[in-house]
């Protein structure tokens, strides 16, 4: 059973998330960041020039996009995606809003990131449900 994260009243998921995958970047842990392709989007610019003269490397796929070759996969750790790749060997995943994925099915630690928007707020809790129904270990982590 995977341990699933609630990381809520996160004010802005974007800084949030960038700050977090700095952080799992030094650790060196490979992580599958999912999410609607807007916000993926809005998550790779911030990654290109979040902190001054810090790049943190990051690949993202968009849907329907072919796997890269195999040296990209073993040399990056961080991944924006559509939807989980067990090809690329994640330990861990983020989930910044995604519906209808199977992330504990596919990751050993889940952090699920939730703004204050309260349909954000509402889908978090159905998914707080959903992974609880499913027996995974779960921790709430209030942002506020």
């Amino acid at each position: 059973m995977a341990e699933v994260v609630f990381l809520t009243g996160v004010v802005d998921v974007i800084d949030f998330a960038g700050r977090l995958l700095r952080k799992k970047q030094r650790e060196a842990a490979r992580v599958a960041v999912y999410g609607p392709p807007t916000l993926l989007q809005r998550l790779d610019q911030a990654l290109w020039v979040g902190e001054p003269l810090e790049f943190t490397p990051h690949v993202l796929l968009r849907p329907g996009a072919p796997l890269p070759p195999a040296a990209v996969i073993e040399r990056t750790l961080l991944w924006l995606l559509p939807q989980p790749l067990p090809a690329l060997r994640c330990d861990s995943g983020v989930n910044l809003g995604a519906e209808g994925l199977a992330l504990a099915e596919a990751h050993d630690r889940v952090a699920e990131i939730v703004s204050q928007d309260p349909a954000e707020v509402s889908a978090g809790r159905a998914r707080w449900k959903r992974y609880e129904a499913q027996g995974h270990t779960l921790v709430h982590r209030p942002q506020t």
